[in-house]
C-alpha cells in the first residue's frame, strides 16, 4: 500500500464510479480498476460495493475513509511546507459560487489574491446550486443559507442587501410604481419556481408579486433582462453598478438582507493554506460589497 492507491481510492469514493475518479486522476478507469484492486489485496477486504448506480463504500471502505483523508491532508500539509514562497499561496484552489457571487464579486476579489500570490492558481465555479464538497468538487463553497448537516466546517463570510429594479427606460414607457399594490400591472422577472434551489433565493414571496413573467435559474441572466428593460425583479445591489441605466424602485419598502457563508470540508480546517485563503477571500468580498454597494445607491439617486 502507498499513498497513490489511498489516492485512487479517494477518487472513487467520491466520484463513486472507475470512470469519474479517472477523468479527475488523469487515468483510464481500467487502470483505476486495477489500483483498487490491488489496495483491497493489500487490506484483505472489499472496499467498494458495485451496484447499477455505481461504486458504493462498504463498511471496510468507511473505515479506510477518515483515515485516507489524513494522509490527504498530511500530503498537502507537506506540500504547503515545502514549496511555499516567502509565505504566499500556492497551488490549485477551487471555489465553487453560486453565479451572483462568482459574476459580480469573485472575479475582482480572486485577481487581486492572485495579484498578491503569483504562485496561486484560483478555478472559480458558478453554477446556480449546493456544492458537494465531500465528493471534493471544489475546495471550498460559497452559499447562501447555513448548511445544518455533513462533516463542515462553516463561517459567515459577509451580509449583502437585494432590491427591487429596473431599467430607466421601462420605468419611463411602464405605468407607475408607487407601492407594492402596483406590482400587478408590471412583468416580474426572477427564479424559475421549482428550479430554486436553496430557500433564501425564493424572494417574490417576501414582495407579494405573484406570477413571473420572465424566469431564469441563473442572477446574471435576470440582471439581462432588467437590463434589456423586459420588467422588474429583485437583483443583488451590488450587482446594479454593472448594468448601466437599472436603478433601484420602491427601496424604502422592498429590501432584502441575506448572507454568503463559506464552507469547508471539516478536515480542512487543518490546512493553515486554506485558511489563509479563507481570510483573504472573506476580507476581499466583505470590501467588494461595500464598495459596489454604495455605488449602487450613488446610482439611484442621480436617476431622482
Amino acid at each position: 500500500m502507498d499513498w497513490d492507491d489511498l489516492r485512487i481510492f479517494l477518487a472513487v469514493a467520491r466520484a463513486e464510479s472507475l470512470s469519474g475518479a479517472g477523468r479527475s486522476l488523469k487515468l483510464d478507469a481500467a487502470t483505476v480498476g486495477r489500483r483498487v484492486s490491488r489496495l483491497e489485496e493489500a487490506f484483505g477486504s472489499k472496499l467498494f460495493v458495485k451496484s447499477p448506480q455505481g461504486y458504493a463504500l462498504s463498511e471496510a471502505g468507511d473505515r479506510l475513509l477518515p483515515h485516507a483523508e489524513a494522509a490527504e491532508q498530511a500530503f498537502a500539509g507537506a506540500e504547503e511546507e515545502l514549496s511555499g514562497i516567502a509565505g504566499q499561496l500556492t497551488g490549485q484552489l477551487r471555489i465553487g459560487a453560486p453565479d451572483g457571487c462568482a459574476n459580480y464579486l469573485l472575479p475582482q476579489v480572486c485577481a487581486k489574491i492572485s495579484e498578491e500570490n503569483p504562485g496561486l492558481e484560483i478555478q472559480i465555479i458558478a453554477l446556480p446550486r449546493v456544492f458537494n464538497l465531500s465528493k471534493r468538487e471544489a475546495d471550498m463553497a460559497i452559499a447562501v443559507s447555513r448548511p445544518t448537516a455533513g462533516r463542515l466546517t462553516v463561517q459567515k463570510l459577509t451580509d449583502y442587501h437585494l432590491s427591487l429594479a429596473a431599467h430607466r427606460d421601462y420605468l419611463a414607457k411602464a405605468p407607475p410604481v408607487r407601492d407594492k399594490g402596483d406590482l400587478s400591472e408590471h412583468r416580474m422577472i426572477g427564479y424559475i419556481p421549482d428550479m430554486i434551489f436553496d430557500k433564501e433565493l425564493d424572494y417574490f414571496a417576501e414582495t407579494g408579486a405573484e406570477v413571473v413573467g420572465l424566469a431564469s435559474n441563473s442572477a446574471s441572466v435576470q440582471m439581462r433582462m432588467i437590463e434589456a428593460g423586459a420588467g422588474l425583479g429583485i437583483v443583488h445591489d451590488f450587482a446594479i453598478p454593472f448594468a448601466p441605466g437599472v436603478v433601484r424602485v420602491l427601496e424604502n419598502e422592498i429590501r432584502l438582507d441575506r448572507a454568503f457563508w463559506l464552507i469547508r470540508h471539516a478536515d480542512d480546517r487543518r490546512s493553515e493554506r486554506l485558511t489563509r485563503f479563507a481570510e483573504a477571500l472573506g476580507q476581499g468580498l466583505r470590501d467588494e460589497v461595500a464598495r459596489l454597494e454604495r455605488a449602487a445607491i450613488e446610482t439611484t439617486l442621480a436617476g431622482l
